[in-house]
């Protein structure tokens, strides 16, 4: 499971420099990396120096992906940055990216919660906002040829930076795989952890993690047991069902078992239960914007728990057709937000609507977690819709049955009128 990573001071740390060089460097142009630490971007940092001539800022965002994060930043200068930036920014990932994707209830291809695509467009911003404040000319990501990434990061850069020009080395370089990489590492010197034995990549944050690559590449391959970090398998999940409470205020969760927890903490420790349980497994095989079909593995335990709570809450306090409007269009806000148009007016209006809409989920569900399970057991509302005096199989009142018989003439009207017209035979 994810470990919980202090939050840590963004400050940066530039190496050592003789005035000799630090004179010779102030000519050179200054790139703002996404830098993770991992293969890709350890290489990349030393291709932007050594190949494109630059003044490597290196950026690393604390998402709540569980690393080392003075660790890659030491890292980061130790491969050649002259500056390395981390940041905590859990809070506002999941204040103002997380939660407001899940009121709208995203769900791509009804499969995969978004957890990559949410992160790519605030570690874009804030790349875009630290190279405004180094004077950087020049982006640059990590994201390959092949996917949906490089369109996330770029589609950002274009929409809060437009005259700043992106390096996007895979699309340059004459390195073709993971495997050039590897060797390059080696060749270079570049401390990496990735092995030919395990070449899979992972991406963590704090709504989830994903893992694509080497063996997973083959879809009809299970996923290696030893692969999940998040949550336990379900066979293996505890055989006593645990149950839990989850307070929503205009949408947004606020208090898990009447603990109010700030939004990432609260994340967080459903990521904990949710993982206990083995809840928020997923195999897919998806649609890349850019054409491909791609496989790829998710754990997303608190993400689940959060989804599956606010549609149990939304069925007591939204109006139907409300409801019916606002998933009609949930694929499309959910096809945006993989695609990488977080920062588009399309987006931005669909979610002042979905927003207007989640003014009365306030209210409380109850759900038991067990073996793979998220299961609703209860839900309750001061603006409940449901009116159990009208819904009574019992004696009620505020309803005349006998009015029924109205409405269904009328709405068979156009059916019989086919029918005796032109005799219809079904």
């Amino acid at each position: 499971m994810a470990r919980k990573v202090e939050p840590m001071k963004p400050r940066p740390i530039s190496g050592r420099a003789t005035a000799k060089s630090r004179a010779a460097r102030s000519t050179r142009p200054k790139v703002v990396l996404a830098y993770s630490g991992g293969l890709d971007t350890s290489i990349i940092l030393h291709w932007l120096k050594e190949e494109k001539g630059c003044d490597v800022i290196a950026f690393c965002a604390d998402l709540g992906q569980g690393e080392d994060l003075a660790t890659i930043r030491k890292k980061a200068l130790q491969v050649g940055a002259v500056k390395a930036y981390v940041e905590d920014l859990k809070e506002e990932f999941v204040s103002n990216y997380v939660f407001p994707m899940l009121r709208g209830n995203a769900v791509y291809e009804s499969s995969y919660l978004l957890g990559t695509s949410i992160a790519r467009p605030l570690i874009a911003k804030r790349q875009v906002e630290l190279a405004k404040k180094e004077k950087a000319s020049f982006l640059s990501h990590g994201a390959t040829g092949k996917g949906n990434d490089q369109v996330r990061f770029e589609l950002t850069f274009a929409a809060l930076a437009p005259n700043v020009q992106v390096i996007a080395p895979w699309r340059e370089w004459s390195m073709v795989s993971r495997q050039d990489l590897i060797d390059y590492a080696q060749q270079h010197r570049i401390p990496i952890t990735v092995t030919k034995a395990k070449p899979y990549s992972m991406d963590a944050n704090l709504l989830h993690i994903s893992y694509e690559g080497g063996v997973l590449e083959n879809p009809w391959i299970s996923p290696p047991k030893e692969m999940f970090q998040m949550t336990v398998s379900p066979q293996d999940a505890p055989t006593t069902p645990q149950t839990l409470t989850v307070q929503f205020k205009k949408g947004n969760p606020i208090a898990i078992n009447d603990k109010a927890l700030s939004p990432a903490t609260l994340l967080y420790r459903l990521n904990q239960l949710g993982g206990k349980h083995g809840i928020g497994r997923v195999d897919l095989v998806e649609n890349r914007f850019v054409g491909l079909k791609s496989r790829g593995v998710y754990e997303t335990p608190g993400g689940t728990i959060l989804h599956i709570a606010r549609r149990a809450l939304e069925s007591l306090t939204l109006d139907r057709e409300v409801v019916h409007l606002r998933d009609s269009l949930m694929p499309r806000y959910a096809e945006i937000i993989y695609n990488g148009f977080w920062f588009s007016p399309e987006r931005m209006m669909l979610q002042a609507a979905f927003d207007r809409a989640q003014q009365d989920v306030t209210g409380t569900v109850r759900l038991q977690l067990y073996k793979g399970n998220c299961t609703v057991t209860g839900r309750k509302s001061d603006r409940s819709l449901y009116q159990e005096h009208l819904a009574t199989f019992e004696e009620g009142s505020g309803y005349d049955q006998q009015d029924a018989g109205g409405f269904i003439r009328l709405n068979a009207l156009r059916l019989s009128t086919r029918t005796s017209v032109q005799k219809t035979k079904w």
